[in-house]
């Protein structure tokens, strides 16, 4: 029986993060990662921020990428723009070296390591579940909290305003259910967020490396993630500044 039948009348998080959703999600996760940083397979630790993503090998990747779609003797629609896509990744790669490097010293602890909107169970407004853990591999707490609170999909169906106001009342959530966790954690999640979409080559690298599961689903979310990684570092010191203030 799939968790999904097991947890009847719920829905998934991805694209469907509004209201009082934001803060019972961050509430969740924040109660999570007070109880996973004293798992025995890692205690929590502080490492450097800019180490959270590999600019280097994200502009290789890039570039492999880039060339393989080059050398097709025909693109199809998604892939045409899987190019373009790749092609303005790699241009803006330099962008995220520096939003990386002054980045401060984030934790790393061991984290449920997929916690994205399909993998969290809403009833109602409610947490219903959090399904589909990894093996307790220590991570950045930072890059955990961005990858729910900077779900593509819901980014983009709200305002900009809209979603930053849901984002801050995910982080505050988070803060009273886990008070150990760090402003510097908090704040920099948006940045370590918009850097991580950003250097990953997923899923403008699905046709090239596993055709066989392209469907309208996956052309979708690629382009929703690929704006929405745009938006918010366009928007990302005035988004910053904005959270700095509601965290003080």
């Amino acid at each position: 029986m799939s968790l999904w039948s097991y947890v009847p009348h719920t829905e998934t998080a991805e694209g469907t993060l509004a209201g009082a959703r934001w803060a019972a999600v961050g509430a969740a996760i924040g109660r999570l990662h007070r109880r996973l940083a004293t798992h025995p397979a890692a205690a929590p630790t502080l490492k450097p921020g800019a180490a959270v993503c590999d600019v280097a090998t994200a502009r290789d990747r890039f570039e492999r990428l880039i060339h393989s779609y080059q050398h097709r003797p025909r693109l199809g629609e998604f892939e045409t723009w899987a190019l373009q896509a790749a092609r303005e990744r790699q241009t803006i790669l330099g962008d995220v070296e520096r939003t990386l490097a002054s980045l401060p010293h984030l934790t790393v602890q061991v984290l449920h390591g997929d916690v994205a909107g399909p993998n969290v169970l809403f009833k109602n407004d409610e947490v219903a579940a959090i399904v589909d853990f990894r093996p307790p591999t220590p991570g950045y707490l930072a890059w955990e909290i961005a990858r729910l609170g900077c779900d593509p999909k819901s980014a983009l169906d709200n305002s900009a305003e809209s979603w930053l106001t849901g984002y801050t009342d995910l982080t505050l959530a988070y803060r009273d259910a886990n008070p150990k966790a760090s402003a510097g954690d908090l704040l920099s999640s948006l940045r370590v967020g918009c850097a991580a979409m950003l250097c990953s080559a997923f899923p403008l690298s699905v046709p090239v490396e596993r055709p066989g599961i392209v469907d309208a689903a996956l052309e979708a979310y690629g382009r929703v993630r690929h704006k929405a990684a745009l938006m918010l570092l366009d928007r990302l010191p005035v988004m910053e500044e904005d959270l700095r203030d509601a965290l003080r």
